[in-house]
């Protein structure tokens, strides 16, 4: 087998190994689609009126609004559980073992990464259907859901790569769950809830120019079936270059940490 064959054989195994620990400890995967599932019912049913007034519509115009954000925010959400896994294998002295064993040493990080986003990908399955069945209608084309679902799997890979960074830096499981928090931080401060021309100048700066509010846009273009402009590309080069930036900390992080 060539190096290439072995480095994908390798990741295949450590995916088995986190989607099996997935299955074993559910309540781990379900705890990512509760969180936007809960802000979706608090939103929609304590502020919806209001909010949506407010917006020149009623209950039903805000979830229209609102149901784009919560999935971006679930997406940034599922990036603690990485943090956590990864800093629990580093800290528990499994990649001890690892180590021993004759097996390709980005496969460790591959796997975790890849099992994460897989595990994101269908919490927000259920976050959609949740939100189908309270009343939130799309008009995107066959075309635009796949779209949407690529730029959710885009997402979720750039923030689990910089998540599994945070956890390589954790030294406890409790340090490693509290990191990430600032990127699940992060969508409040975005057009997620509100459009951001109508915040004060300050923070409507700073939400057009950080990550989650081009992707934010870019999703609410795709399910409305409206232009999303430059939000397309501009989501895309977030995520490239916090997928590059998370990808070469990890590695640096990981080739450190397990040197003989």
């Amino acid at each position: 087998m060539s190096t290439l064959a072995y480095a994908v054989h390798d990741s295949m195994t450590m995916l088995r190994r986190n989607l099996k620990h997935a299955i074993r400890y559910p309540s781990v995967s379900l705890g990512a689609a509760m969180m936007p599932i809960l802000m979706l019912l608090l939103f929609v049913y304590a502020f919806g009126d209001s909010i949506g007034a407010g917006m020149g519509g009623g209950r039903d115009a805000y979830l229209e609004y609102l149901t784009p954000g919560i999935i971006i925010m679930g997406v940034a959400a599922g990036a603690m559980s990485t943090s956590i896994a990864v800093c629990s294998d580093m800290t528990e002295g499994i990649i001890n073992r690892f180590r021993t064993m004759n097996i390709t040493r980005s496969s460790f990080m591959t796997g975790h990464v890849v099992g994460s986003v897989l595990q994101t990908m269908v919490s927000m399955v259920l976050v959609v259907g949740f939100a189908l069945a309270i009343g939130f209608r799309s008009d995107a084309s066959p075309l635009e859901w796949l779209a949407a679902a690529g730029l959710l799997a885009a997402v979720a890979f750039a923030v689990t790569w910089l998540s599994a960074a945070l956890g390589l830096i954790s030294k406890t499981v409790e340090s490693a769950s509290n990191k990430p928090l600032l990127v699940q931080f992060l969508p409040f401060l975005g057009s997620a809830f509100v459009p951001a021309d109508s915040m004060s100048p300050g923070l409507r700066w700073f939400a057009e120019n950080q990550p989650f509010t081009p992707m934010t846009e870019t999703l609410r273009g795709l399910l409305s079936g409206s232009a999303i402009g430059d939000n397309g590309w501009i989501s895309l080069a977030w995520c490239a270059g916090i997928s590059l930036v998370g990808y070469v900390w990890s590695r640096s992080l990981f080739n450190s940490t397990t040197k003989r």
